[in-house]
C-alpha cells in the first residue's frame, strides 16, 4: 500500500477532521510507527505502521465493513429527510465513512444487512453473475405447495416481466413458513414471487447472504465489526476464489 499523510490516515476514519488531527500531533498525542508523531503531513503505511491517540490503538483499514440485525421500521437507505435509516443505528464516526447498504432491505423486513464504503466488493456482491446465496425466512399468508417449490425452482416471471433465476423454497413449520434461498437481488424479489404465487408475505427475516451468517448473537437494531475472517470471505468472492 503507498504512503500517504498522517492527516489523511486519521482524518479517513471519520474520527477527526484533518484540522483537528494537526491539534493533536501539535499536543503530542499521536504515535505513528512506535514514535510520537512530529508533523501531520509525514507519511506512513496504514497496513504497517500501527498508529495510536492518547495510547488507543486507530484502526485505519482502507475500508469498514458493519454486520447488522436491521429493525423494521428503518429505511436501507444513507439518508432520507422524514425517517430514520439504518446508519441511524451507528457512531457518528462510522457515519462520517460514507458506508452504505449492500442491498436493501424493505422497511418492514429485518434481518442481515452488510453496511461498507468498499465500493468494488458491495458491486461483486450484487452481481447475479457471482451467483451469491441470500438465504431468508419467510411467514407467508395461506399454505405453501409442492407446486410453489416447483415453480419458484423453474424459475419464475415476475409481473414486469423480471426472468428471475431459479430459487430454492423448503417449507417449514405448519405450511406458512418457508426458508428461501435466491441468487440475486431483484426489487421485492421475495415478496414479489410468494405473491405471484397467492401466498403475500406476512414477516420476513433475511438470514445470511454469502459467507456471511446473522447467528444469534445480534440483537435487532444491534450490529458489529466483520472478524478478519469474514473479510476474507468476502475478498474470495471478489477474486472467484
Amino acid at each position: 500500500m503507498p504512503l500517504e499523510r498522517l492527516d489523511k490516515i486519521l482524518a479517513s476514519t471519520g474520527r477527526w477532521s484533518r484540522r483537528e488531527v494537526k491539534d493533536l500531533v501539535r499536543q503530542g498525542r499521536v504515535q505513528a510507527g512506535g514514535m510520537p508523531a512530529a508533523r501531520p503531513e509525514d507519511k506512513f503505511d496504514p497496513a504497517r505502521d500501527e498508529i495510536s491517540v492518547d495510547g488507543q490503538v486507530v484502526d485505519c483499514a482502507p475500508f469498514v465493513y458493519v454486520l447488522m440485525n436491521k429493525p423494521a421500521g428503518l429505511l436501507s437507505a444513507t439518508e432520507d429527510r422524514r425517517q430514520r435509516t439504518v446508519l441511524d443505528l451507528l457512531p457518528e464516526h462510522l457515519r462520517r465513512r460514507g458506508l452504505f447498504p449492500v442491498g436493501r432491505l424493505d422497511k418492514d423486513t429485518v434481518g442481515l444487512l452488510l453496511l461498507t464504503d468498499d465500493g468494488p466488493l458491495a458491486h461483486e456482491l450484487l452481481s447475479p453473475k457471482k451467483h451469491v446465496d441470500k438465504v431468508y425466512y419467510a411467514r407467508v399468508e395461506g399454505q405453501l405447495n409442492e407446486e410453489d417449490r416447483k415453480a419458484l425452482a423453474s424459475g419464475m416471471v415476475l409481473g414486469d416481466g423480471s426472468q428471475c433465476l431459479p430459487a430454492l423454497l423448503e417449507p417449514l413449520g405448519r405450511g406458512n413458513e418457508c426458508r428461501l434461498t435466491l441468487r440475486e437481488g431483484k426489487y421485492h424479489q421475495v415478496k414479489r414471487m410468494l405473491a405471484a404465487r397467492g401466498k403475500p408475505v406476512a414477516f420476513l427475516r433475511r438470514l445470511s447472504m454469502g459467507p456471511l451468517s446473522l447467528g444469534e448473537e445480534l440483537k435487532e437494531g444491534e450490529w458489529r465489526l466483520l472478524t478478519e475472517a469474514e473479510v476474507e470471505a468476502l475478498q474470495r468472492i471478489r477474486s472467484g476464489s
